[in-house]
């Protein structure tokens, strides 16, 4: 069977070939997207809860920018929109809630699970959310065109964190009846260190996952070829 072209990370560690039928790929993005979205799960409950914000710095934004540029545009889309209906219908997947404006600091790390199940507009953080599709499938868009293992990786990943922040600004605003000014006070300043790290940590992520997929497929046909085989050695 012959393996088709790898567009993103997820194709080259999950290929795809000639012969997949279309029930098989379809089984196998919607594999790829429920598994991404559990990550951005399981990284909303790394959250730190500051006294001036009601929106928890978590690692979702790492995950989401992973999301997008491992699997693509419509996948990373895809992956967001299944991590929203999981958290407004399934379980609590989302961050753990907050009141409008805590004055305390609370870390909480993975367990005790402490999510969020909710409607996305009936608390302050959920403009985000909408913000992880957009992004997702910003990077997606960019990486499918190589990005990822091109030195725009980190420019990539910058746009997508810059999409994610609007409909959550906007929304933030709206849903606490405050300036925008004072949204941006709440939902992007005390924002601005960390998600310069997490979107660093994306930038490297994806760049040396194409690394050690060369290597391997490097190694397979080595050893595909044999101590002595040459290019003119028969098949």
């Amino acid at each position: 069977m012959q393996r088709t072209e790898a567009l993103t990370l997820a194709d080259a560690v999950f290929p795809r070939v000639s012969r997949d039928s279309l029930p098989a790929v379809l089984a196998r993005d919607f594999a790829l997207m429920t598994g991404f979205a559990l990550f951005t799960a399981l990284c909303a409950q790394i959250a730190i809860q500051t006294p001036w914000s009601p929106v928890p710095i978590t690692g979702q934004t790492f995950a989401v920018l992973v999301a997008g540029g491992s699997l693509g545009m419509w996948r990373g889309a895809g992956s967001m929109i299944i991590y929203t209906l999981m958290g407004m219908l399934i379980f609590s997947a989302f961050a753990p809630s907050t009141s409008p404006v805590s004055g305390t600091w609370d870390l909480h790390f993975i367990l005790p699970w402490s999510g969020t199940k909710d409607f996305i507009w009936d608390f302050p953080s959920g403009g985000y959310i909408v913000g992880f599709i957009l992004a997702a499938a910003l990077v997606g868009f960019l990486c499918e065109r190589q990005w990822d293992r091109k030195p725009w990786a980190h420019l990539a990943m910058f746009l997508g964190a810059v999409v994610l922040y609007i409909p959550g600004i906007l929304w933030l605003a709206h849903d606490l009846d405050i300036s925008l000014s004072t949204a941006l006070d709440y939902g992007l300043y005390p924002f601005v260190v960390g998600d310069m790290a997490k979107l660093g940590l994306a930038s490297l992520t994806l760049p040396v996952g194409w690394a050690i997929v060369k290597r391997f497929q490097q190694d397979g046909q080595d050893s595909a070829s044999g101590p002595g085989s040459s290019p003119t050695d028969p098949a």
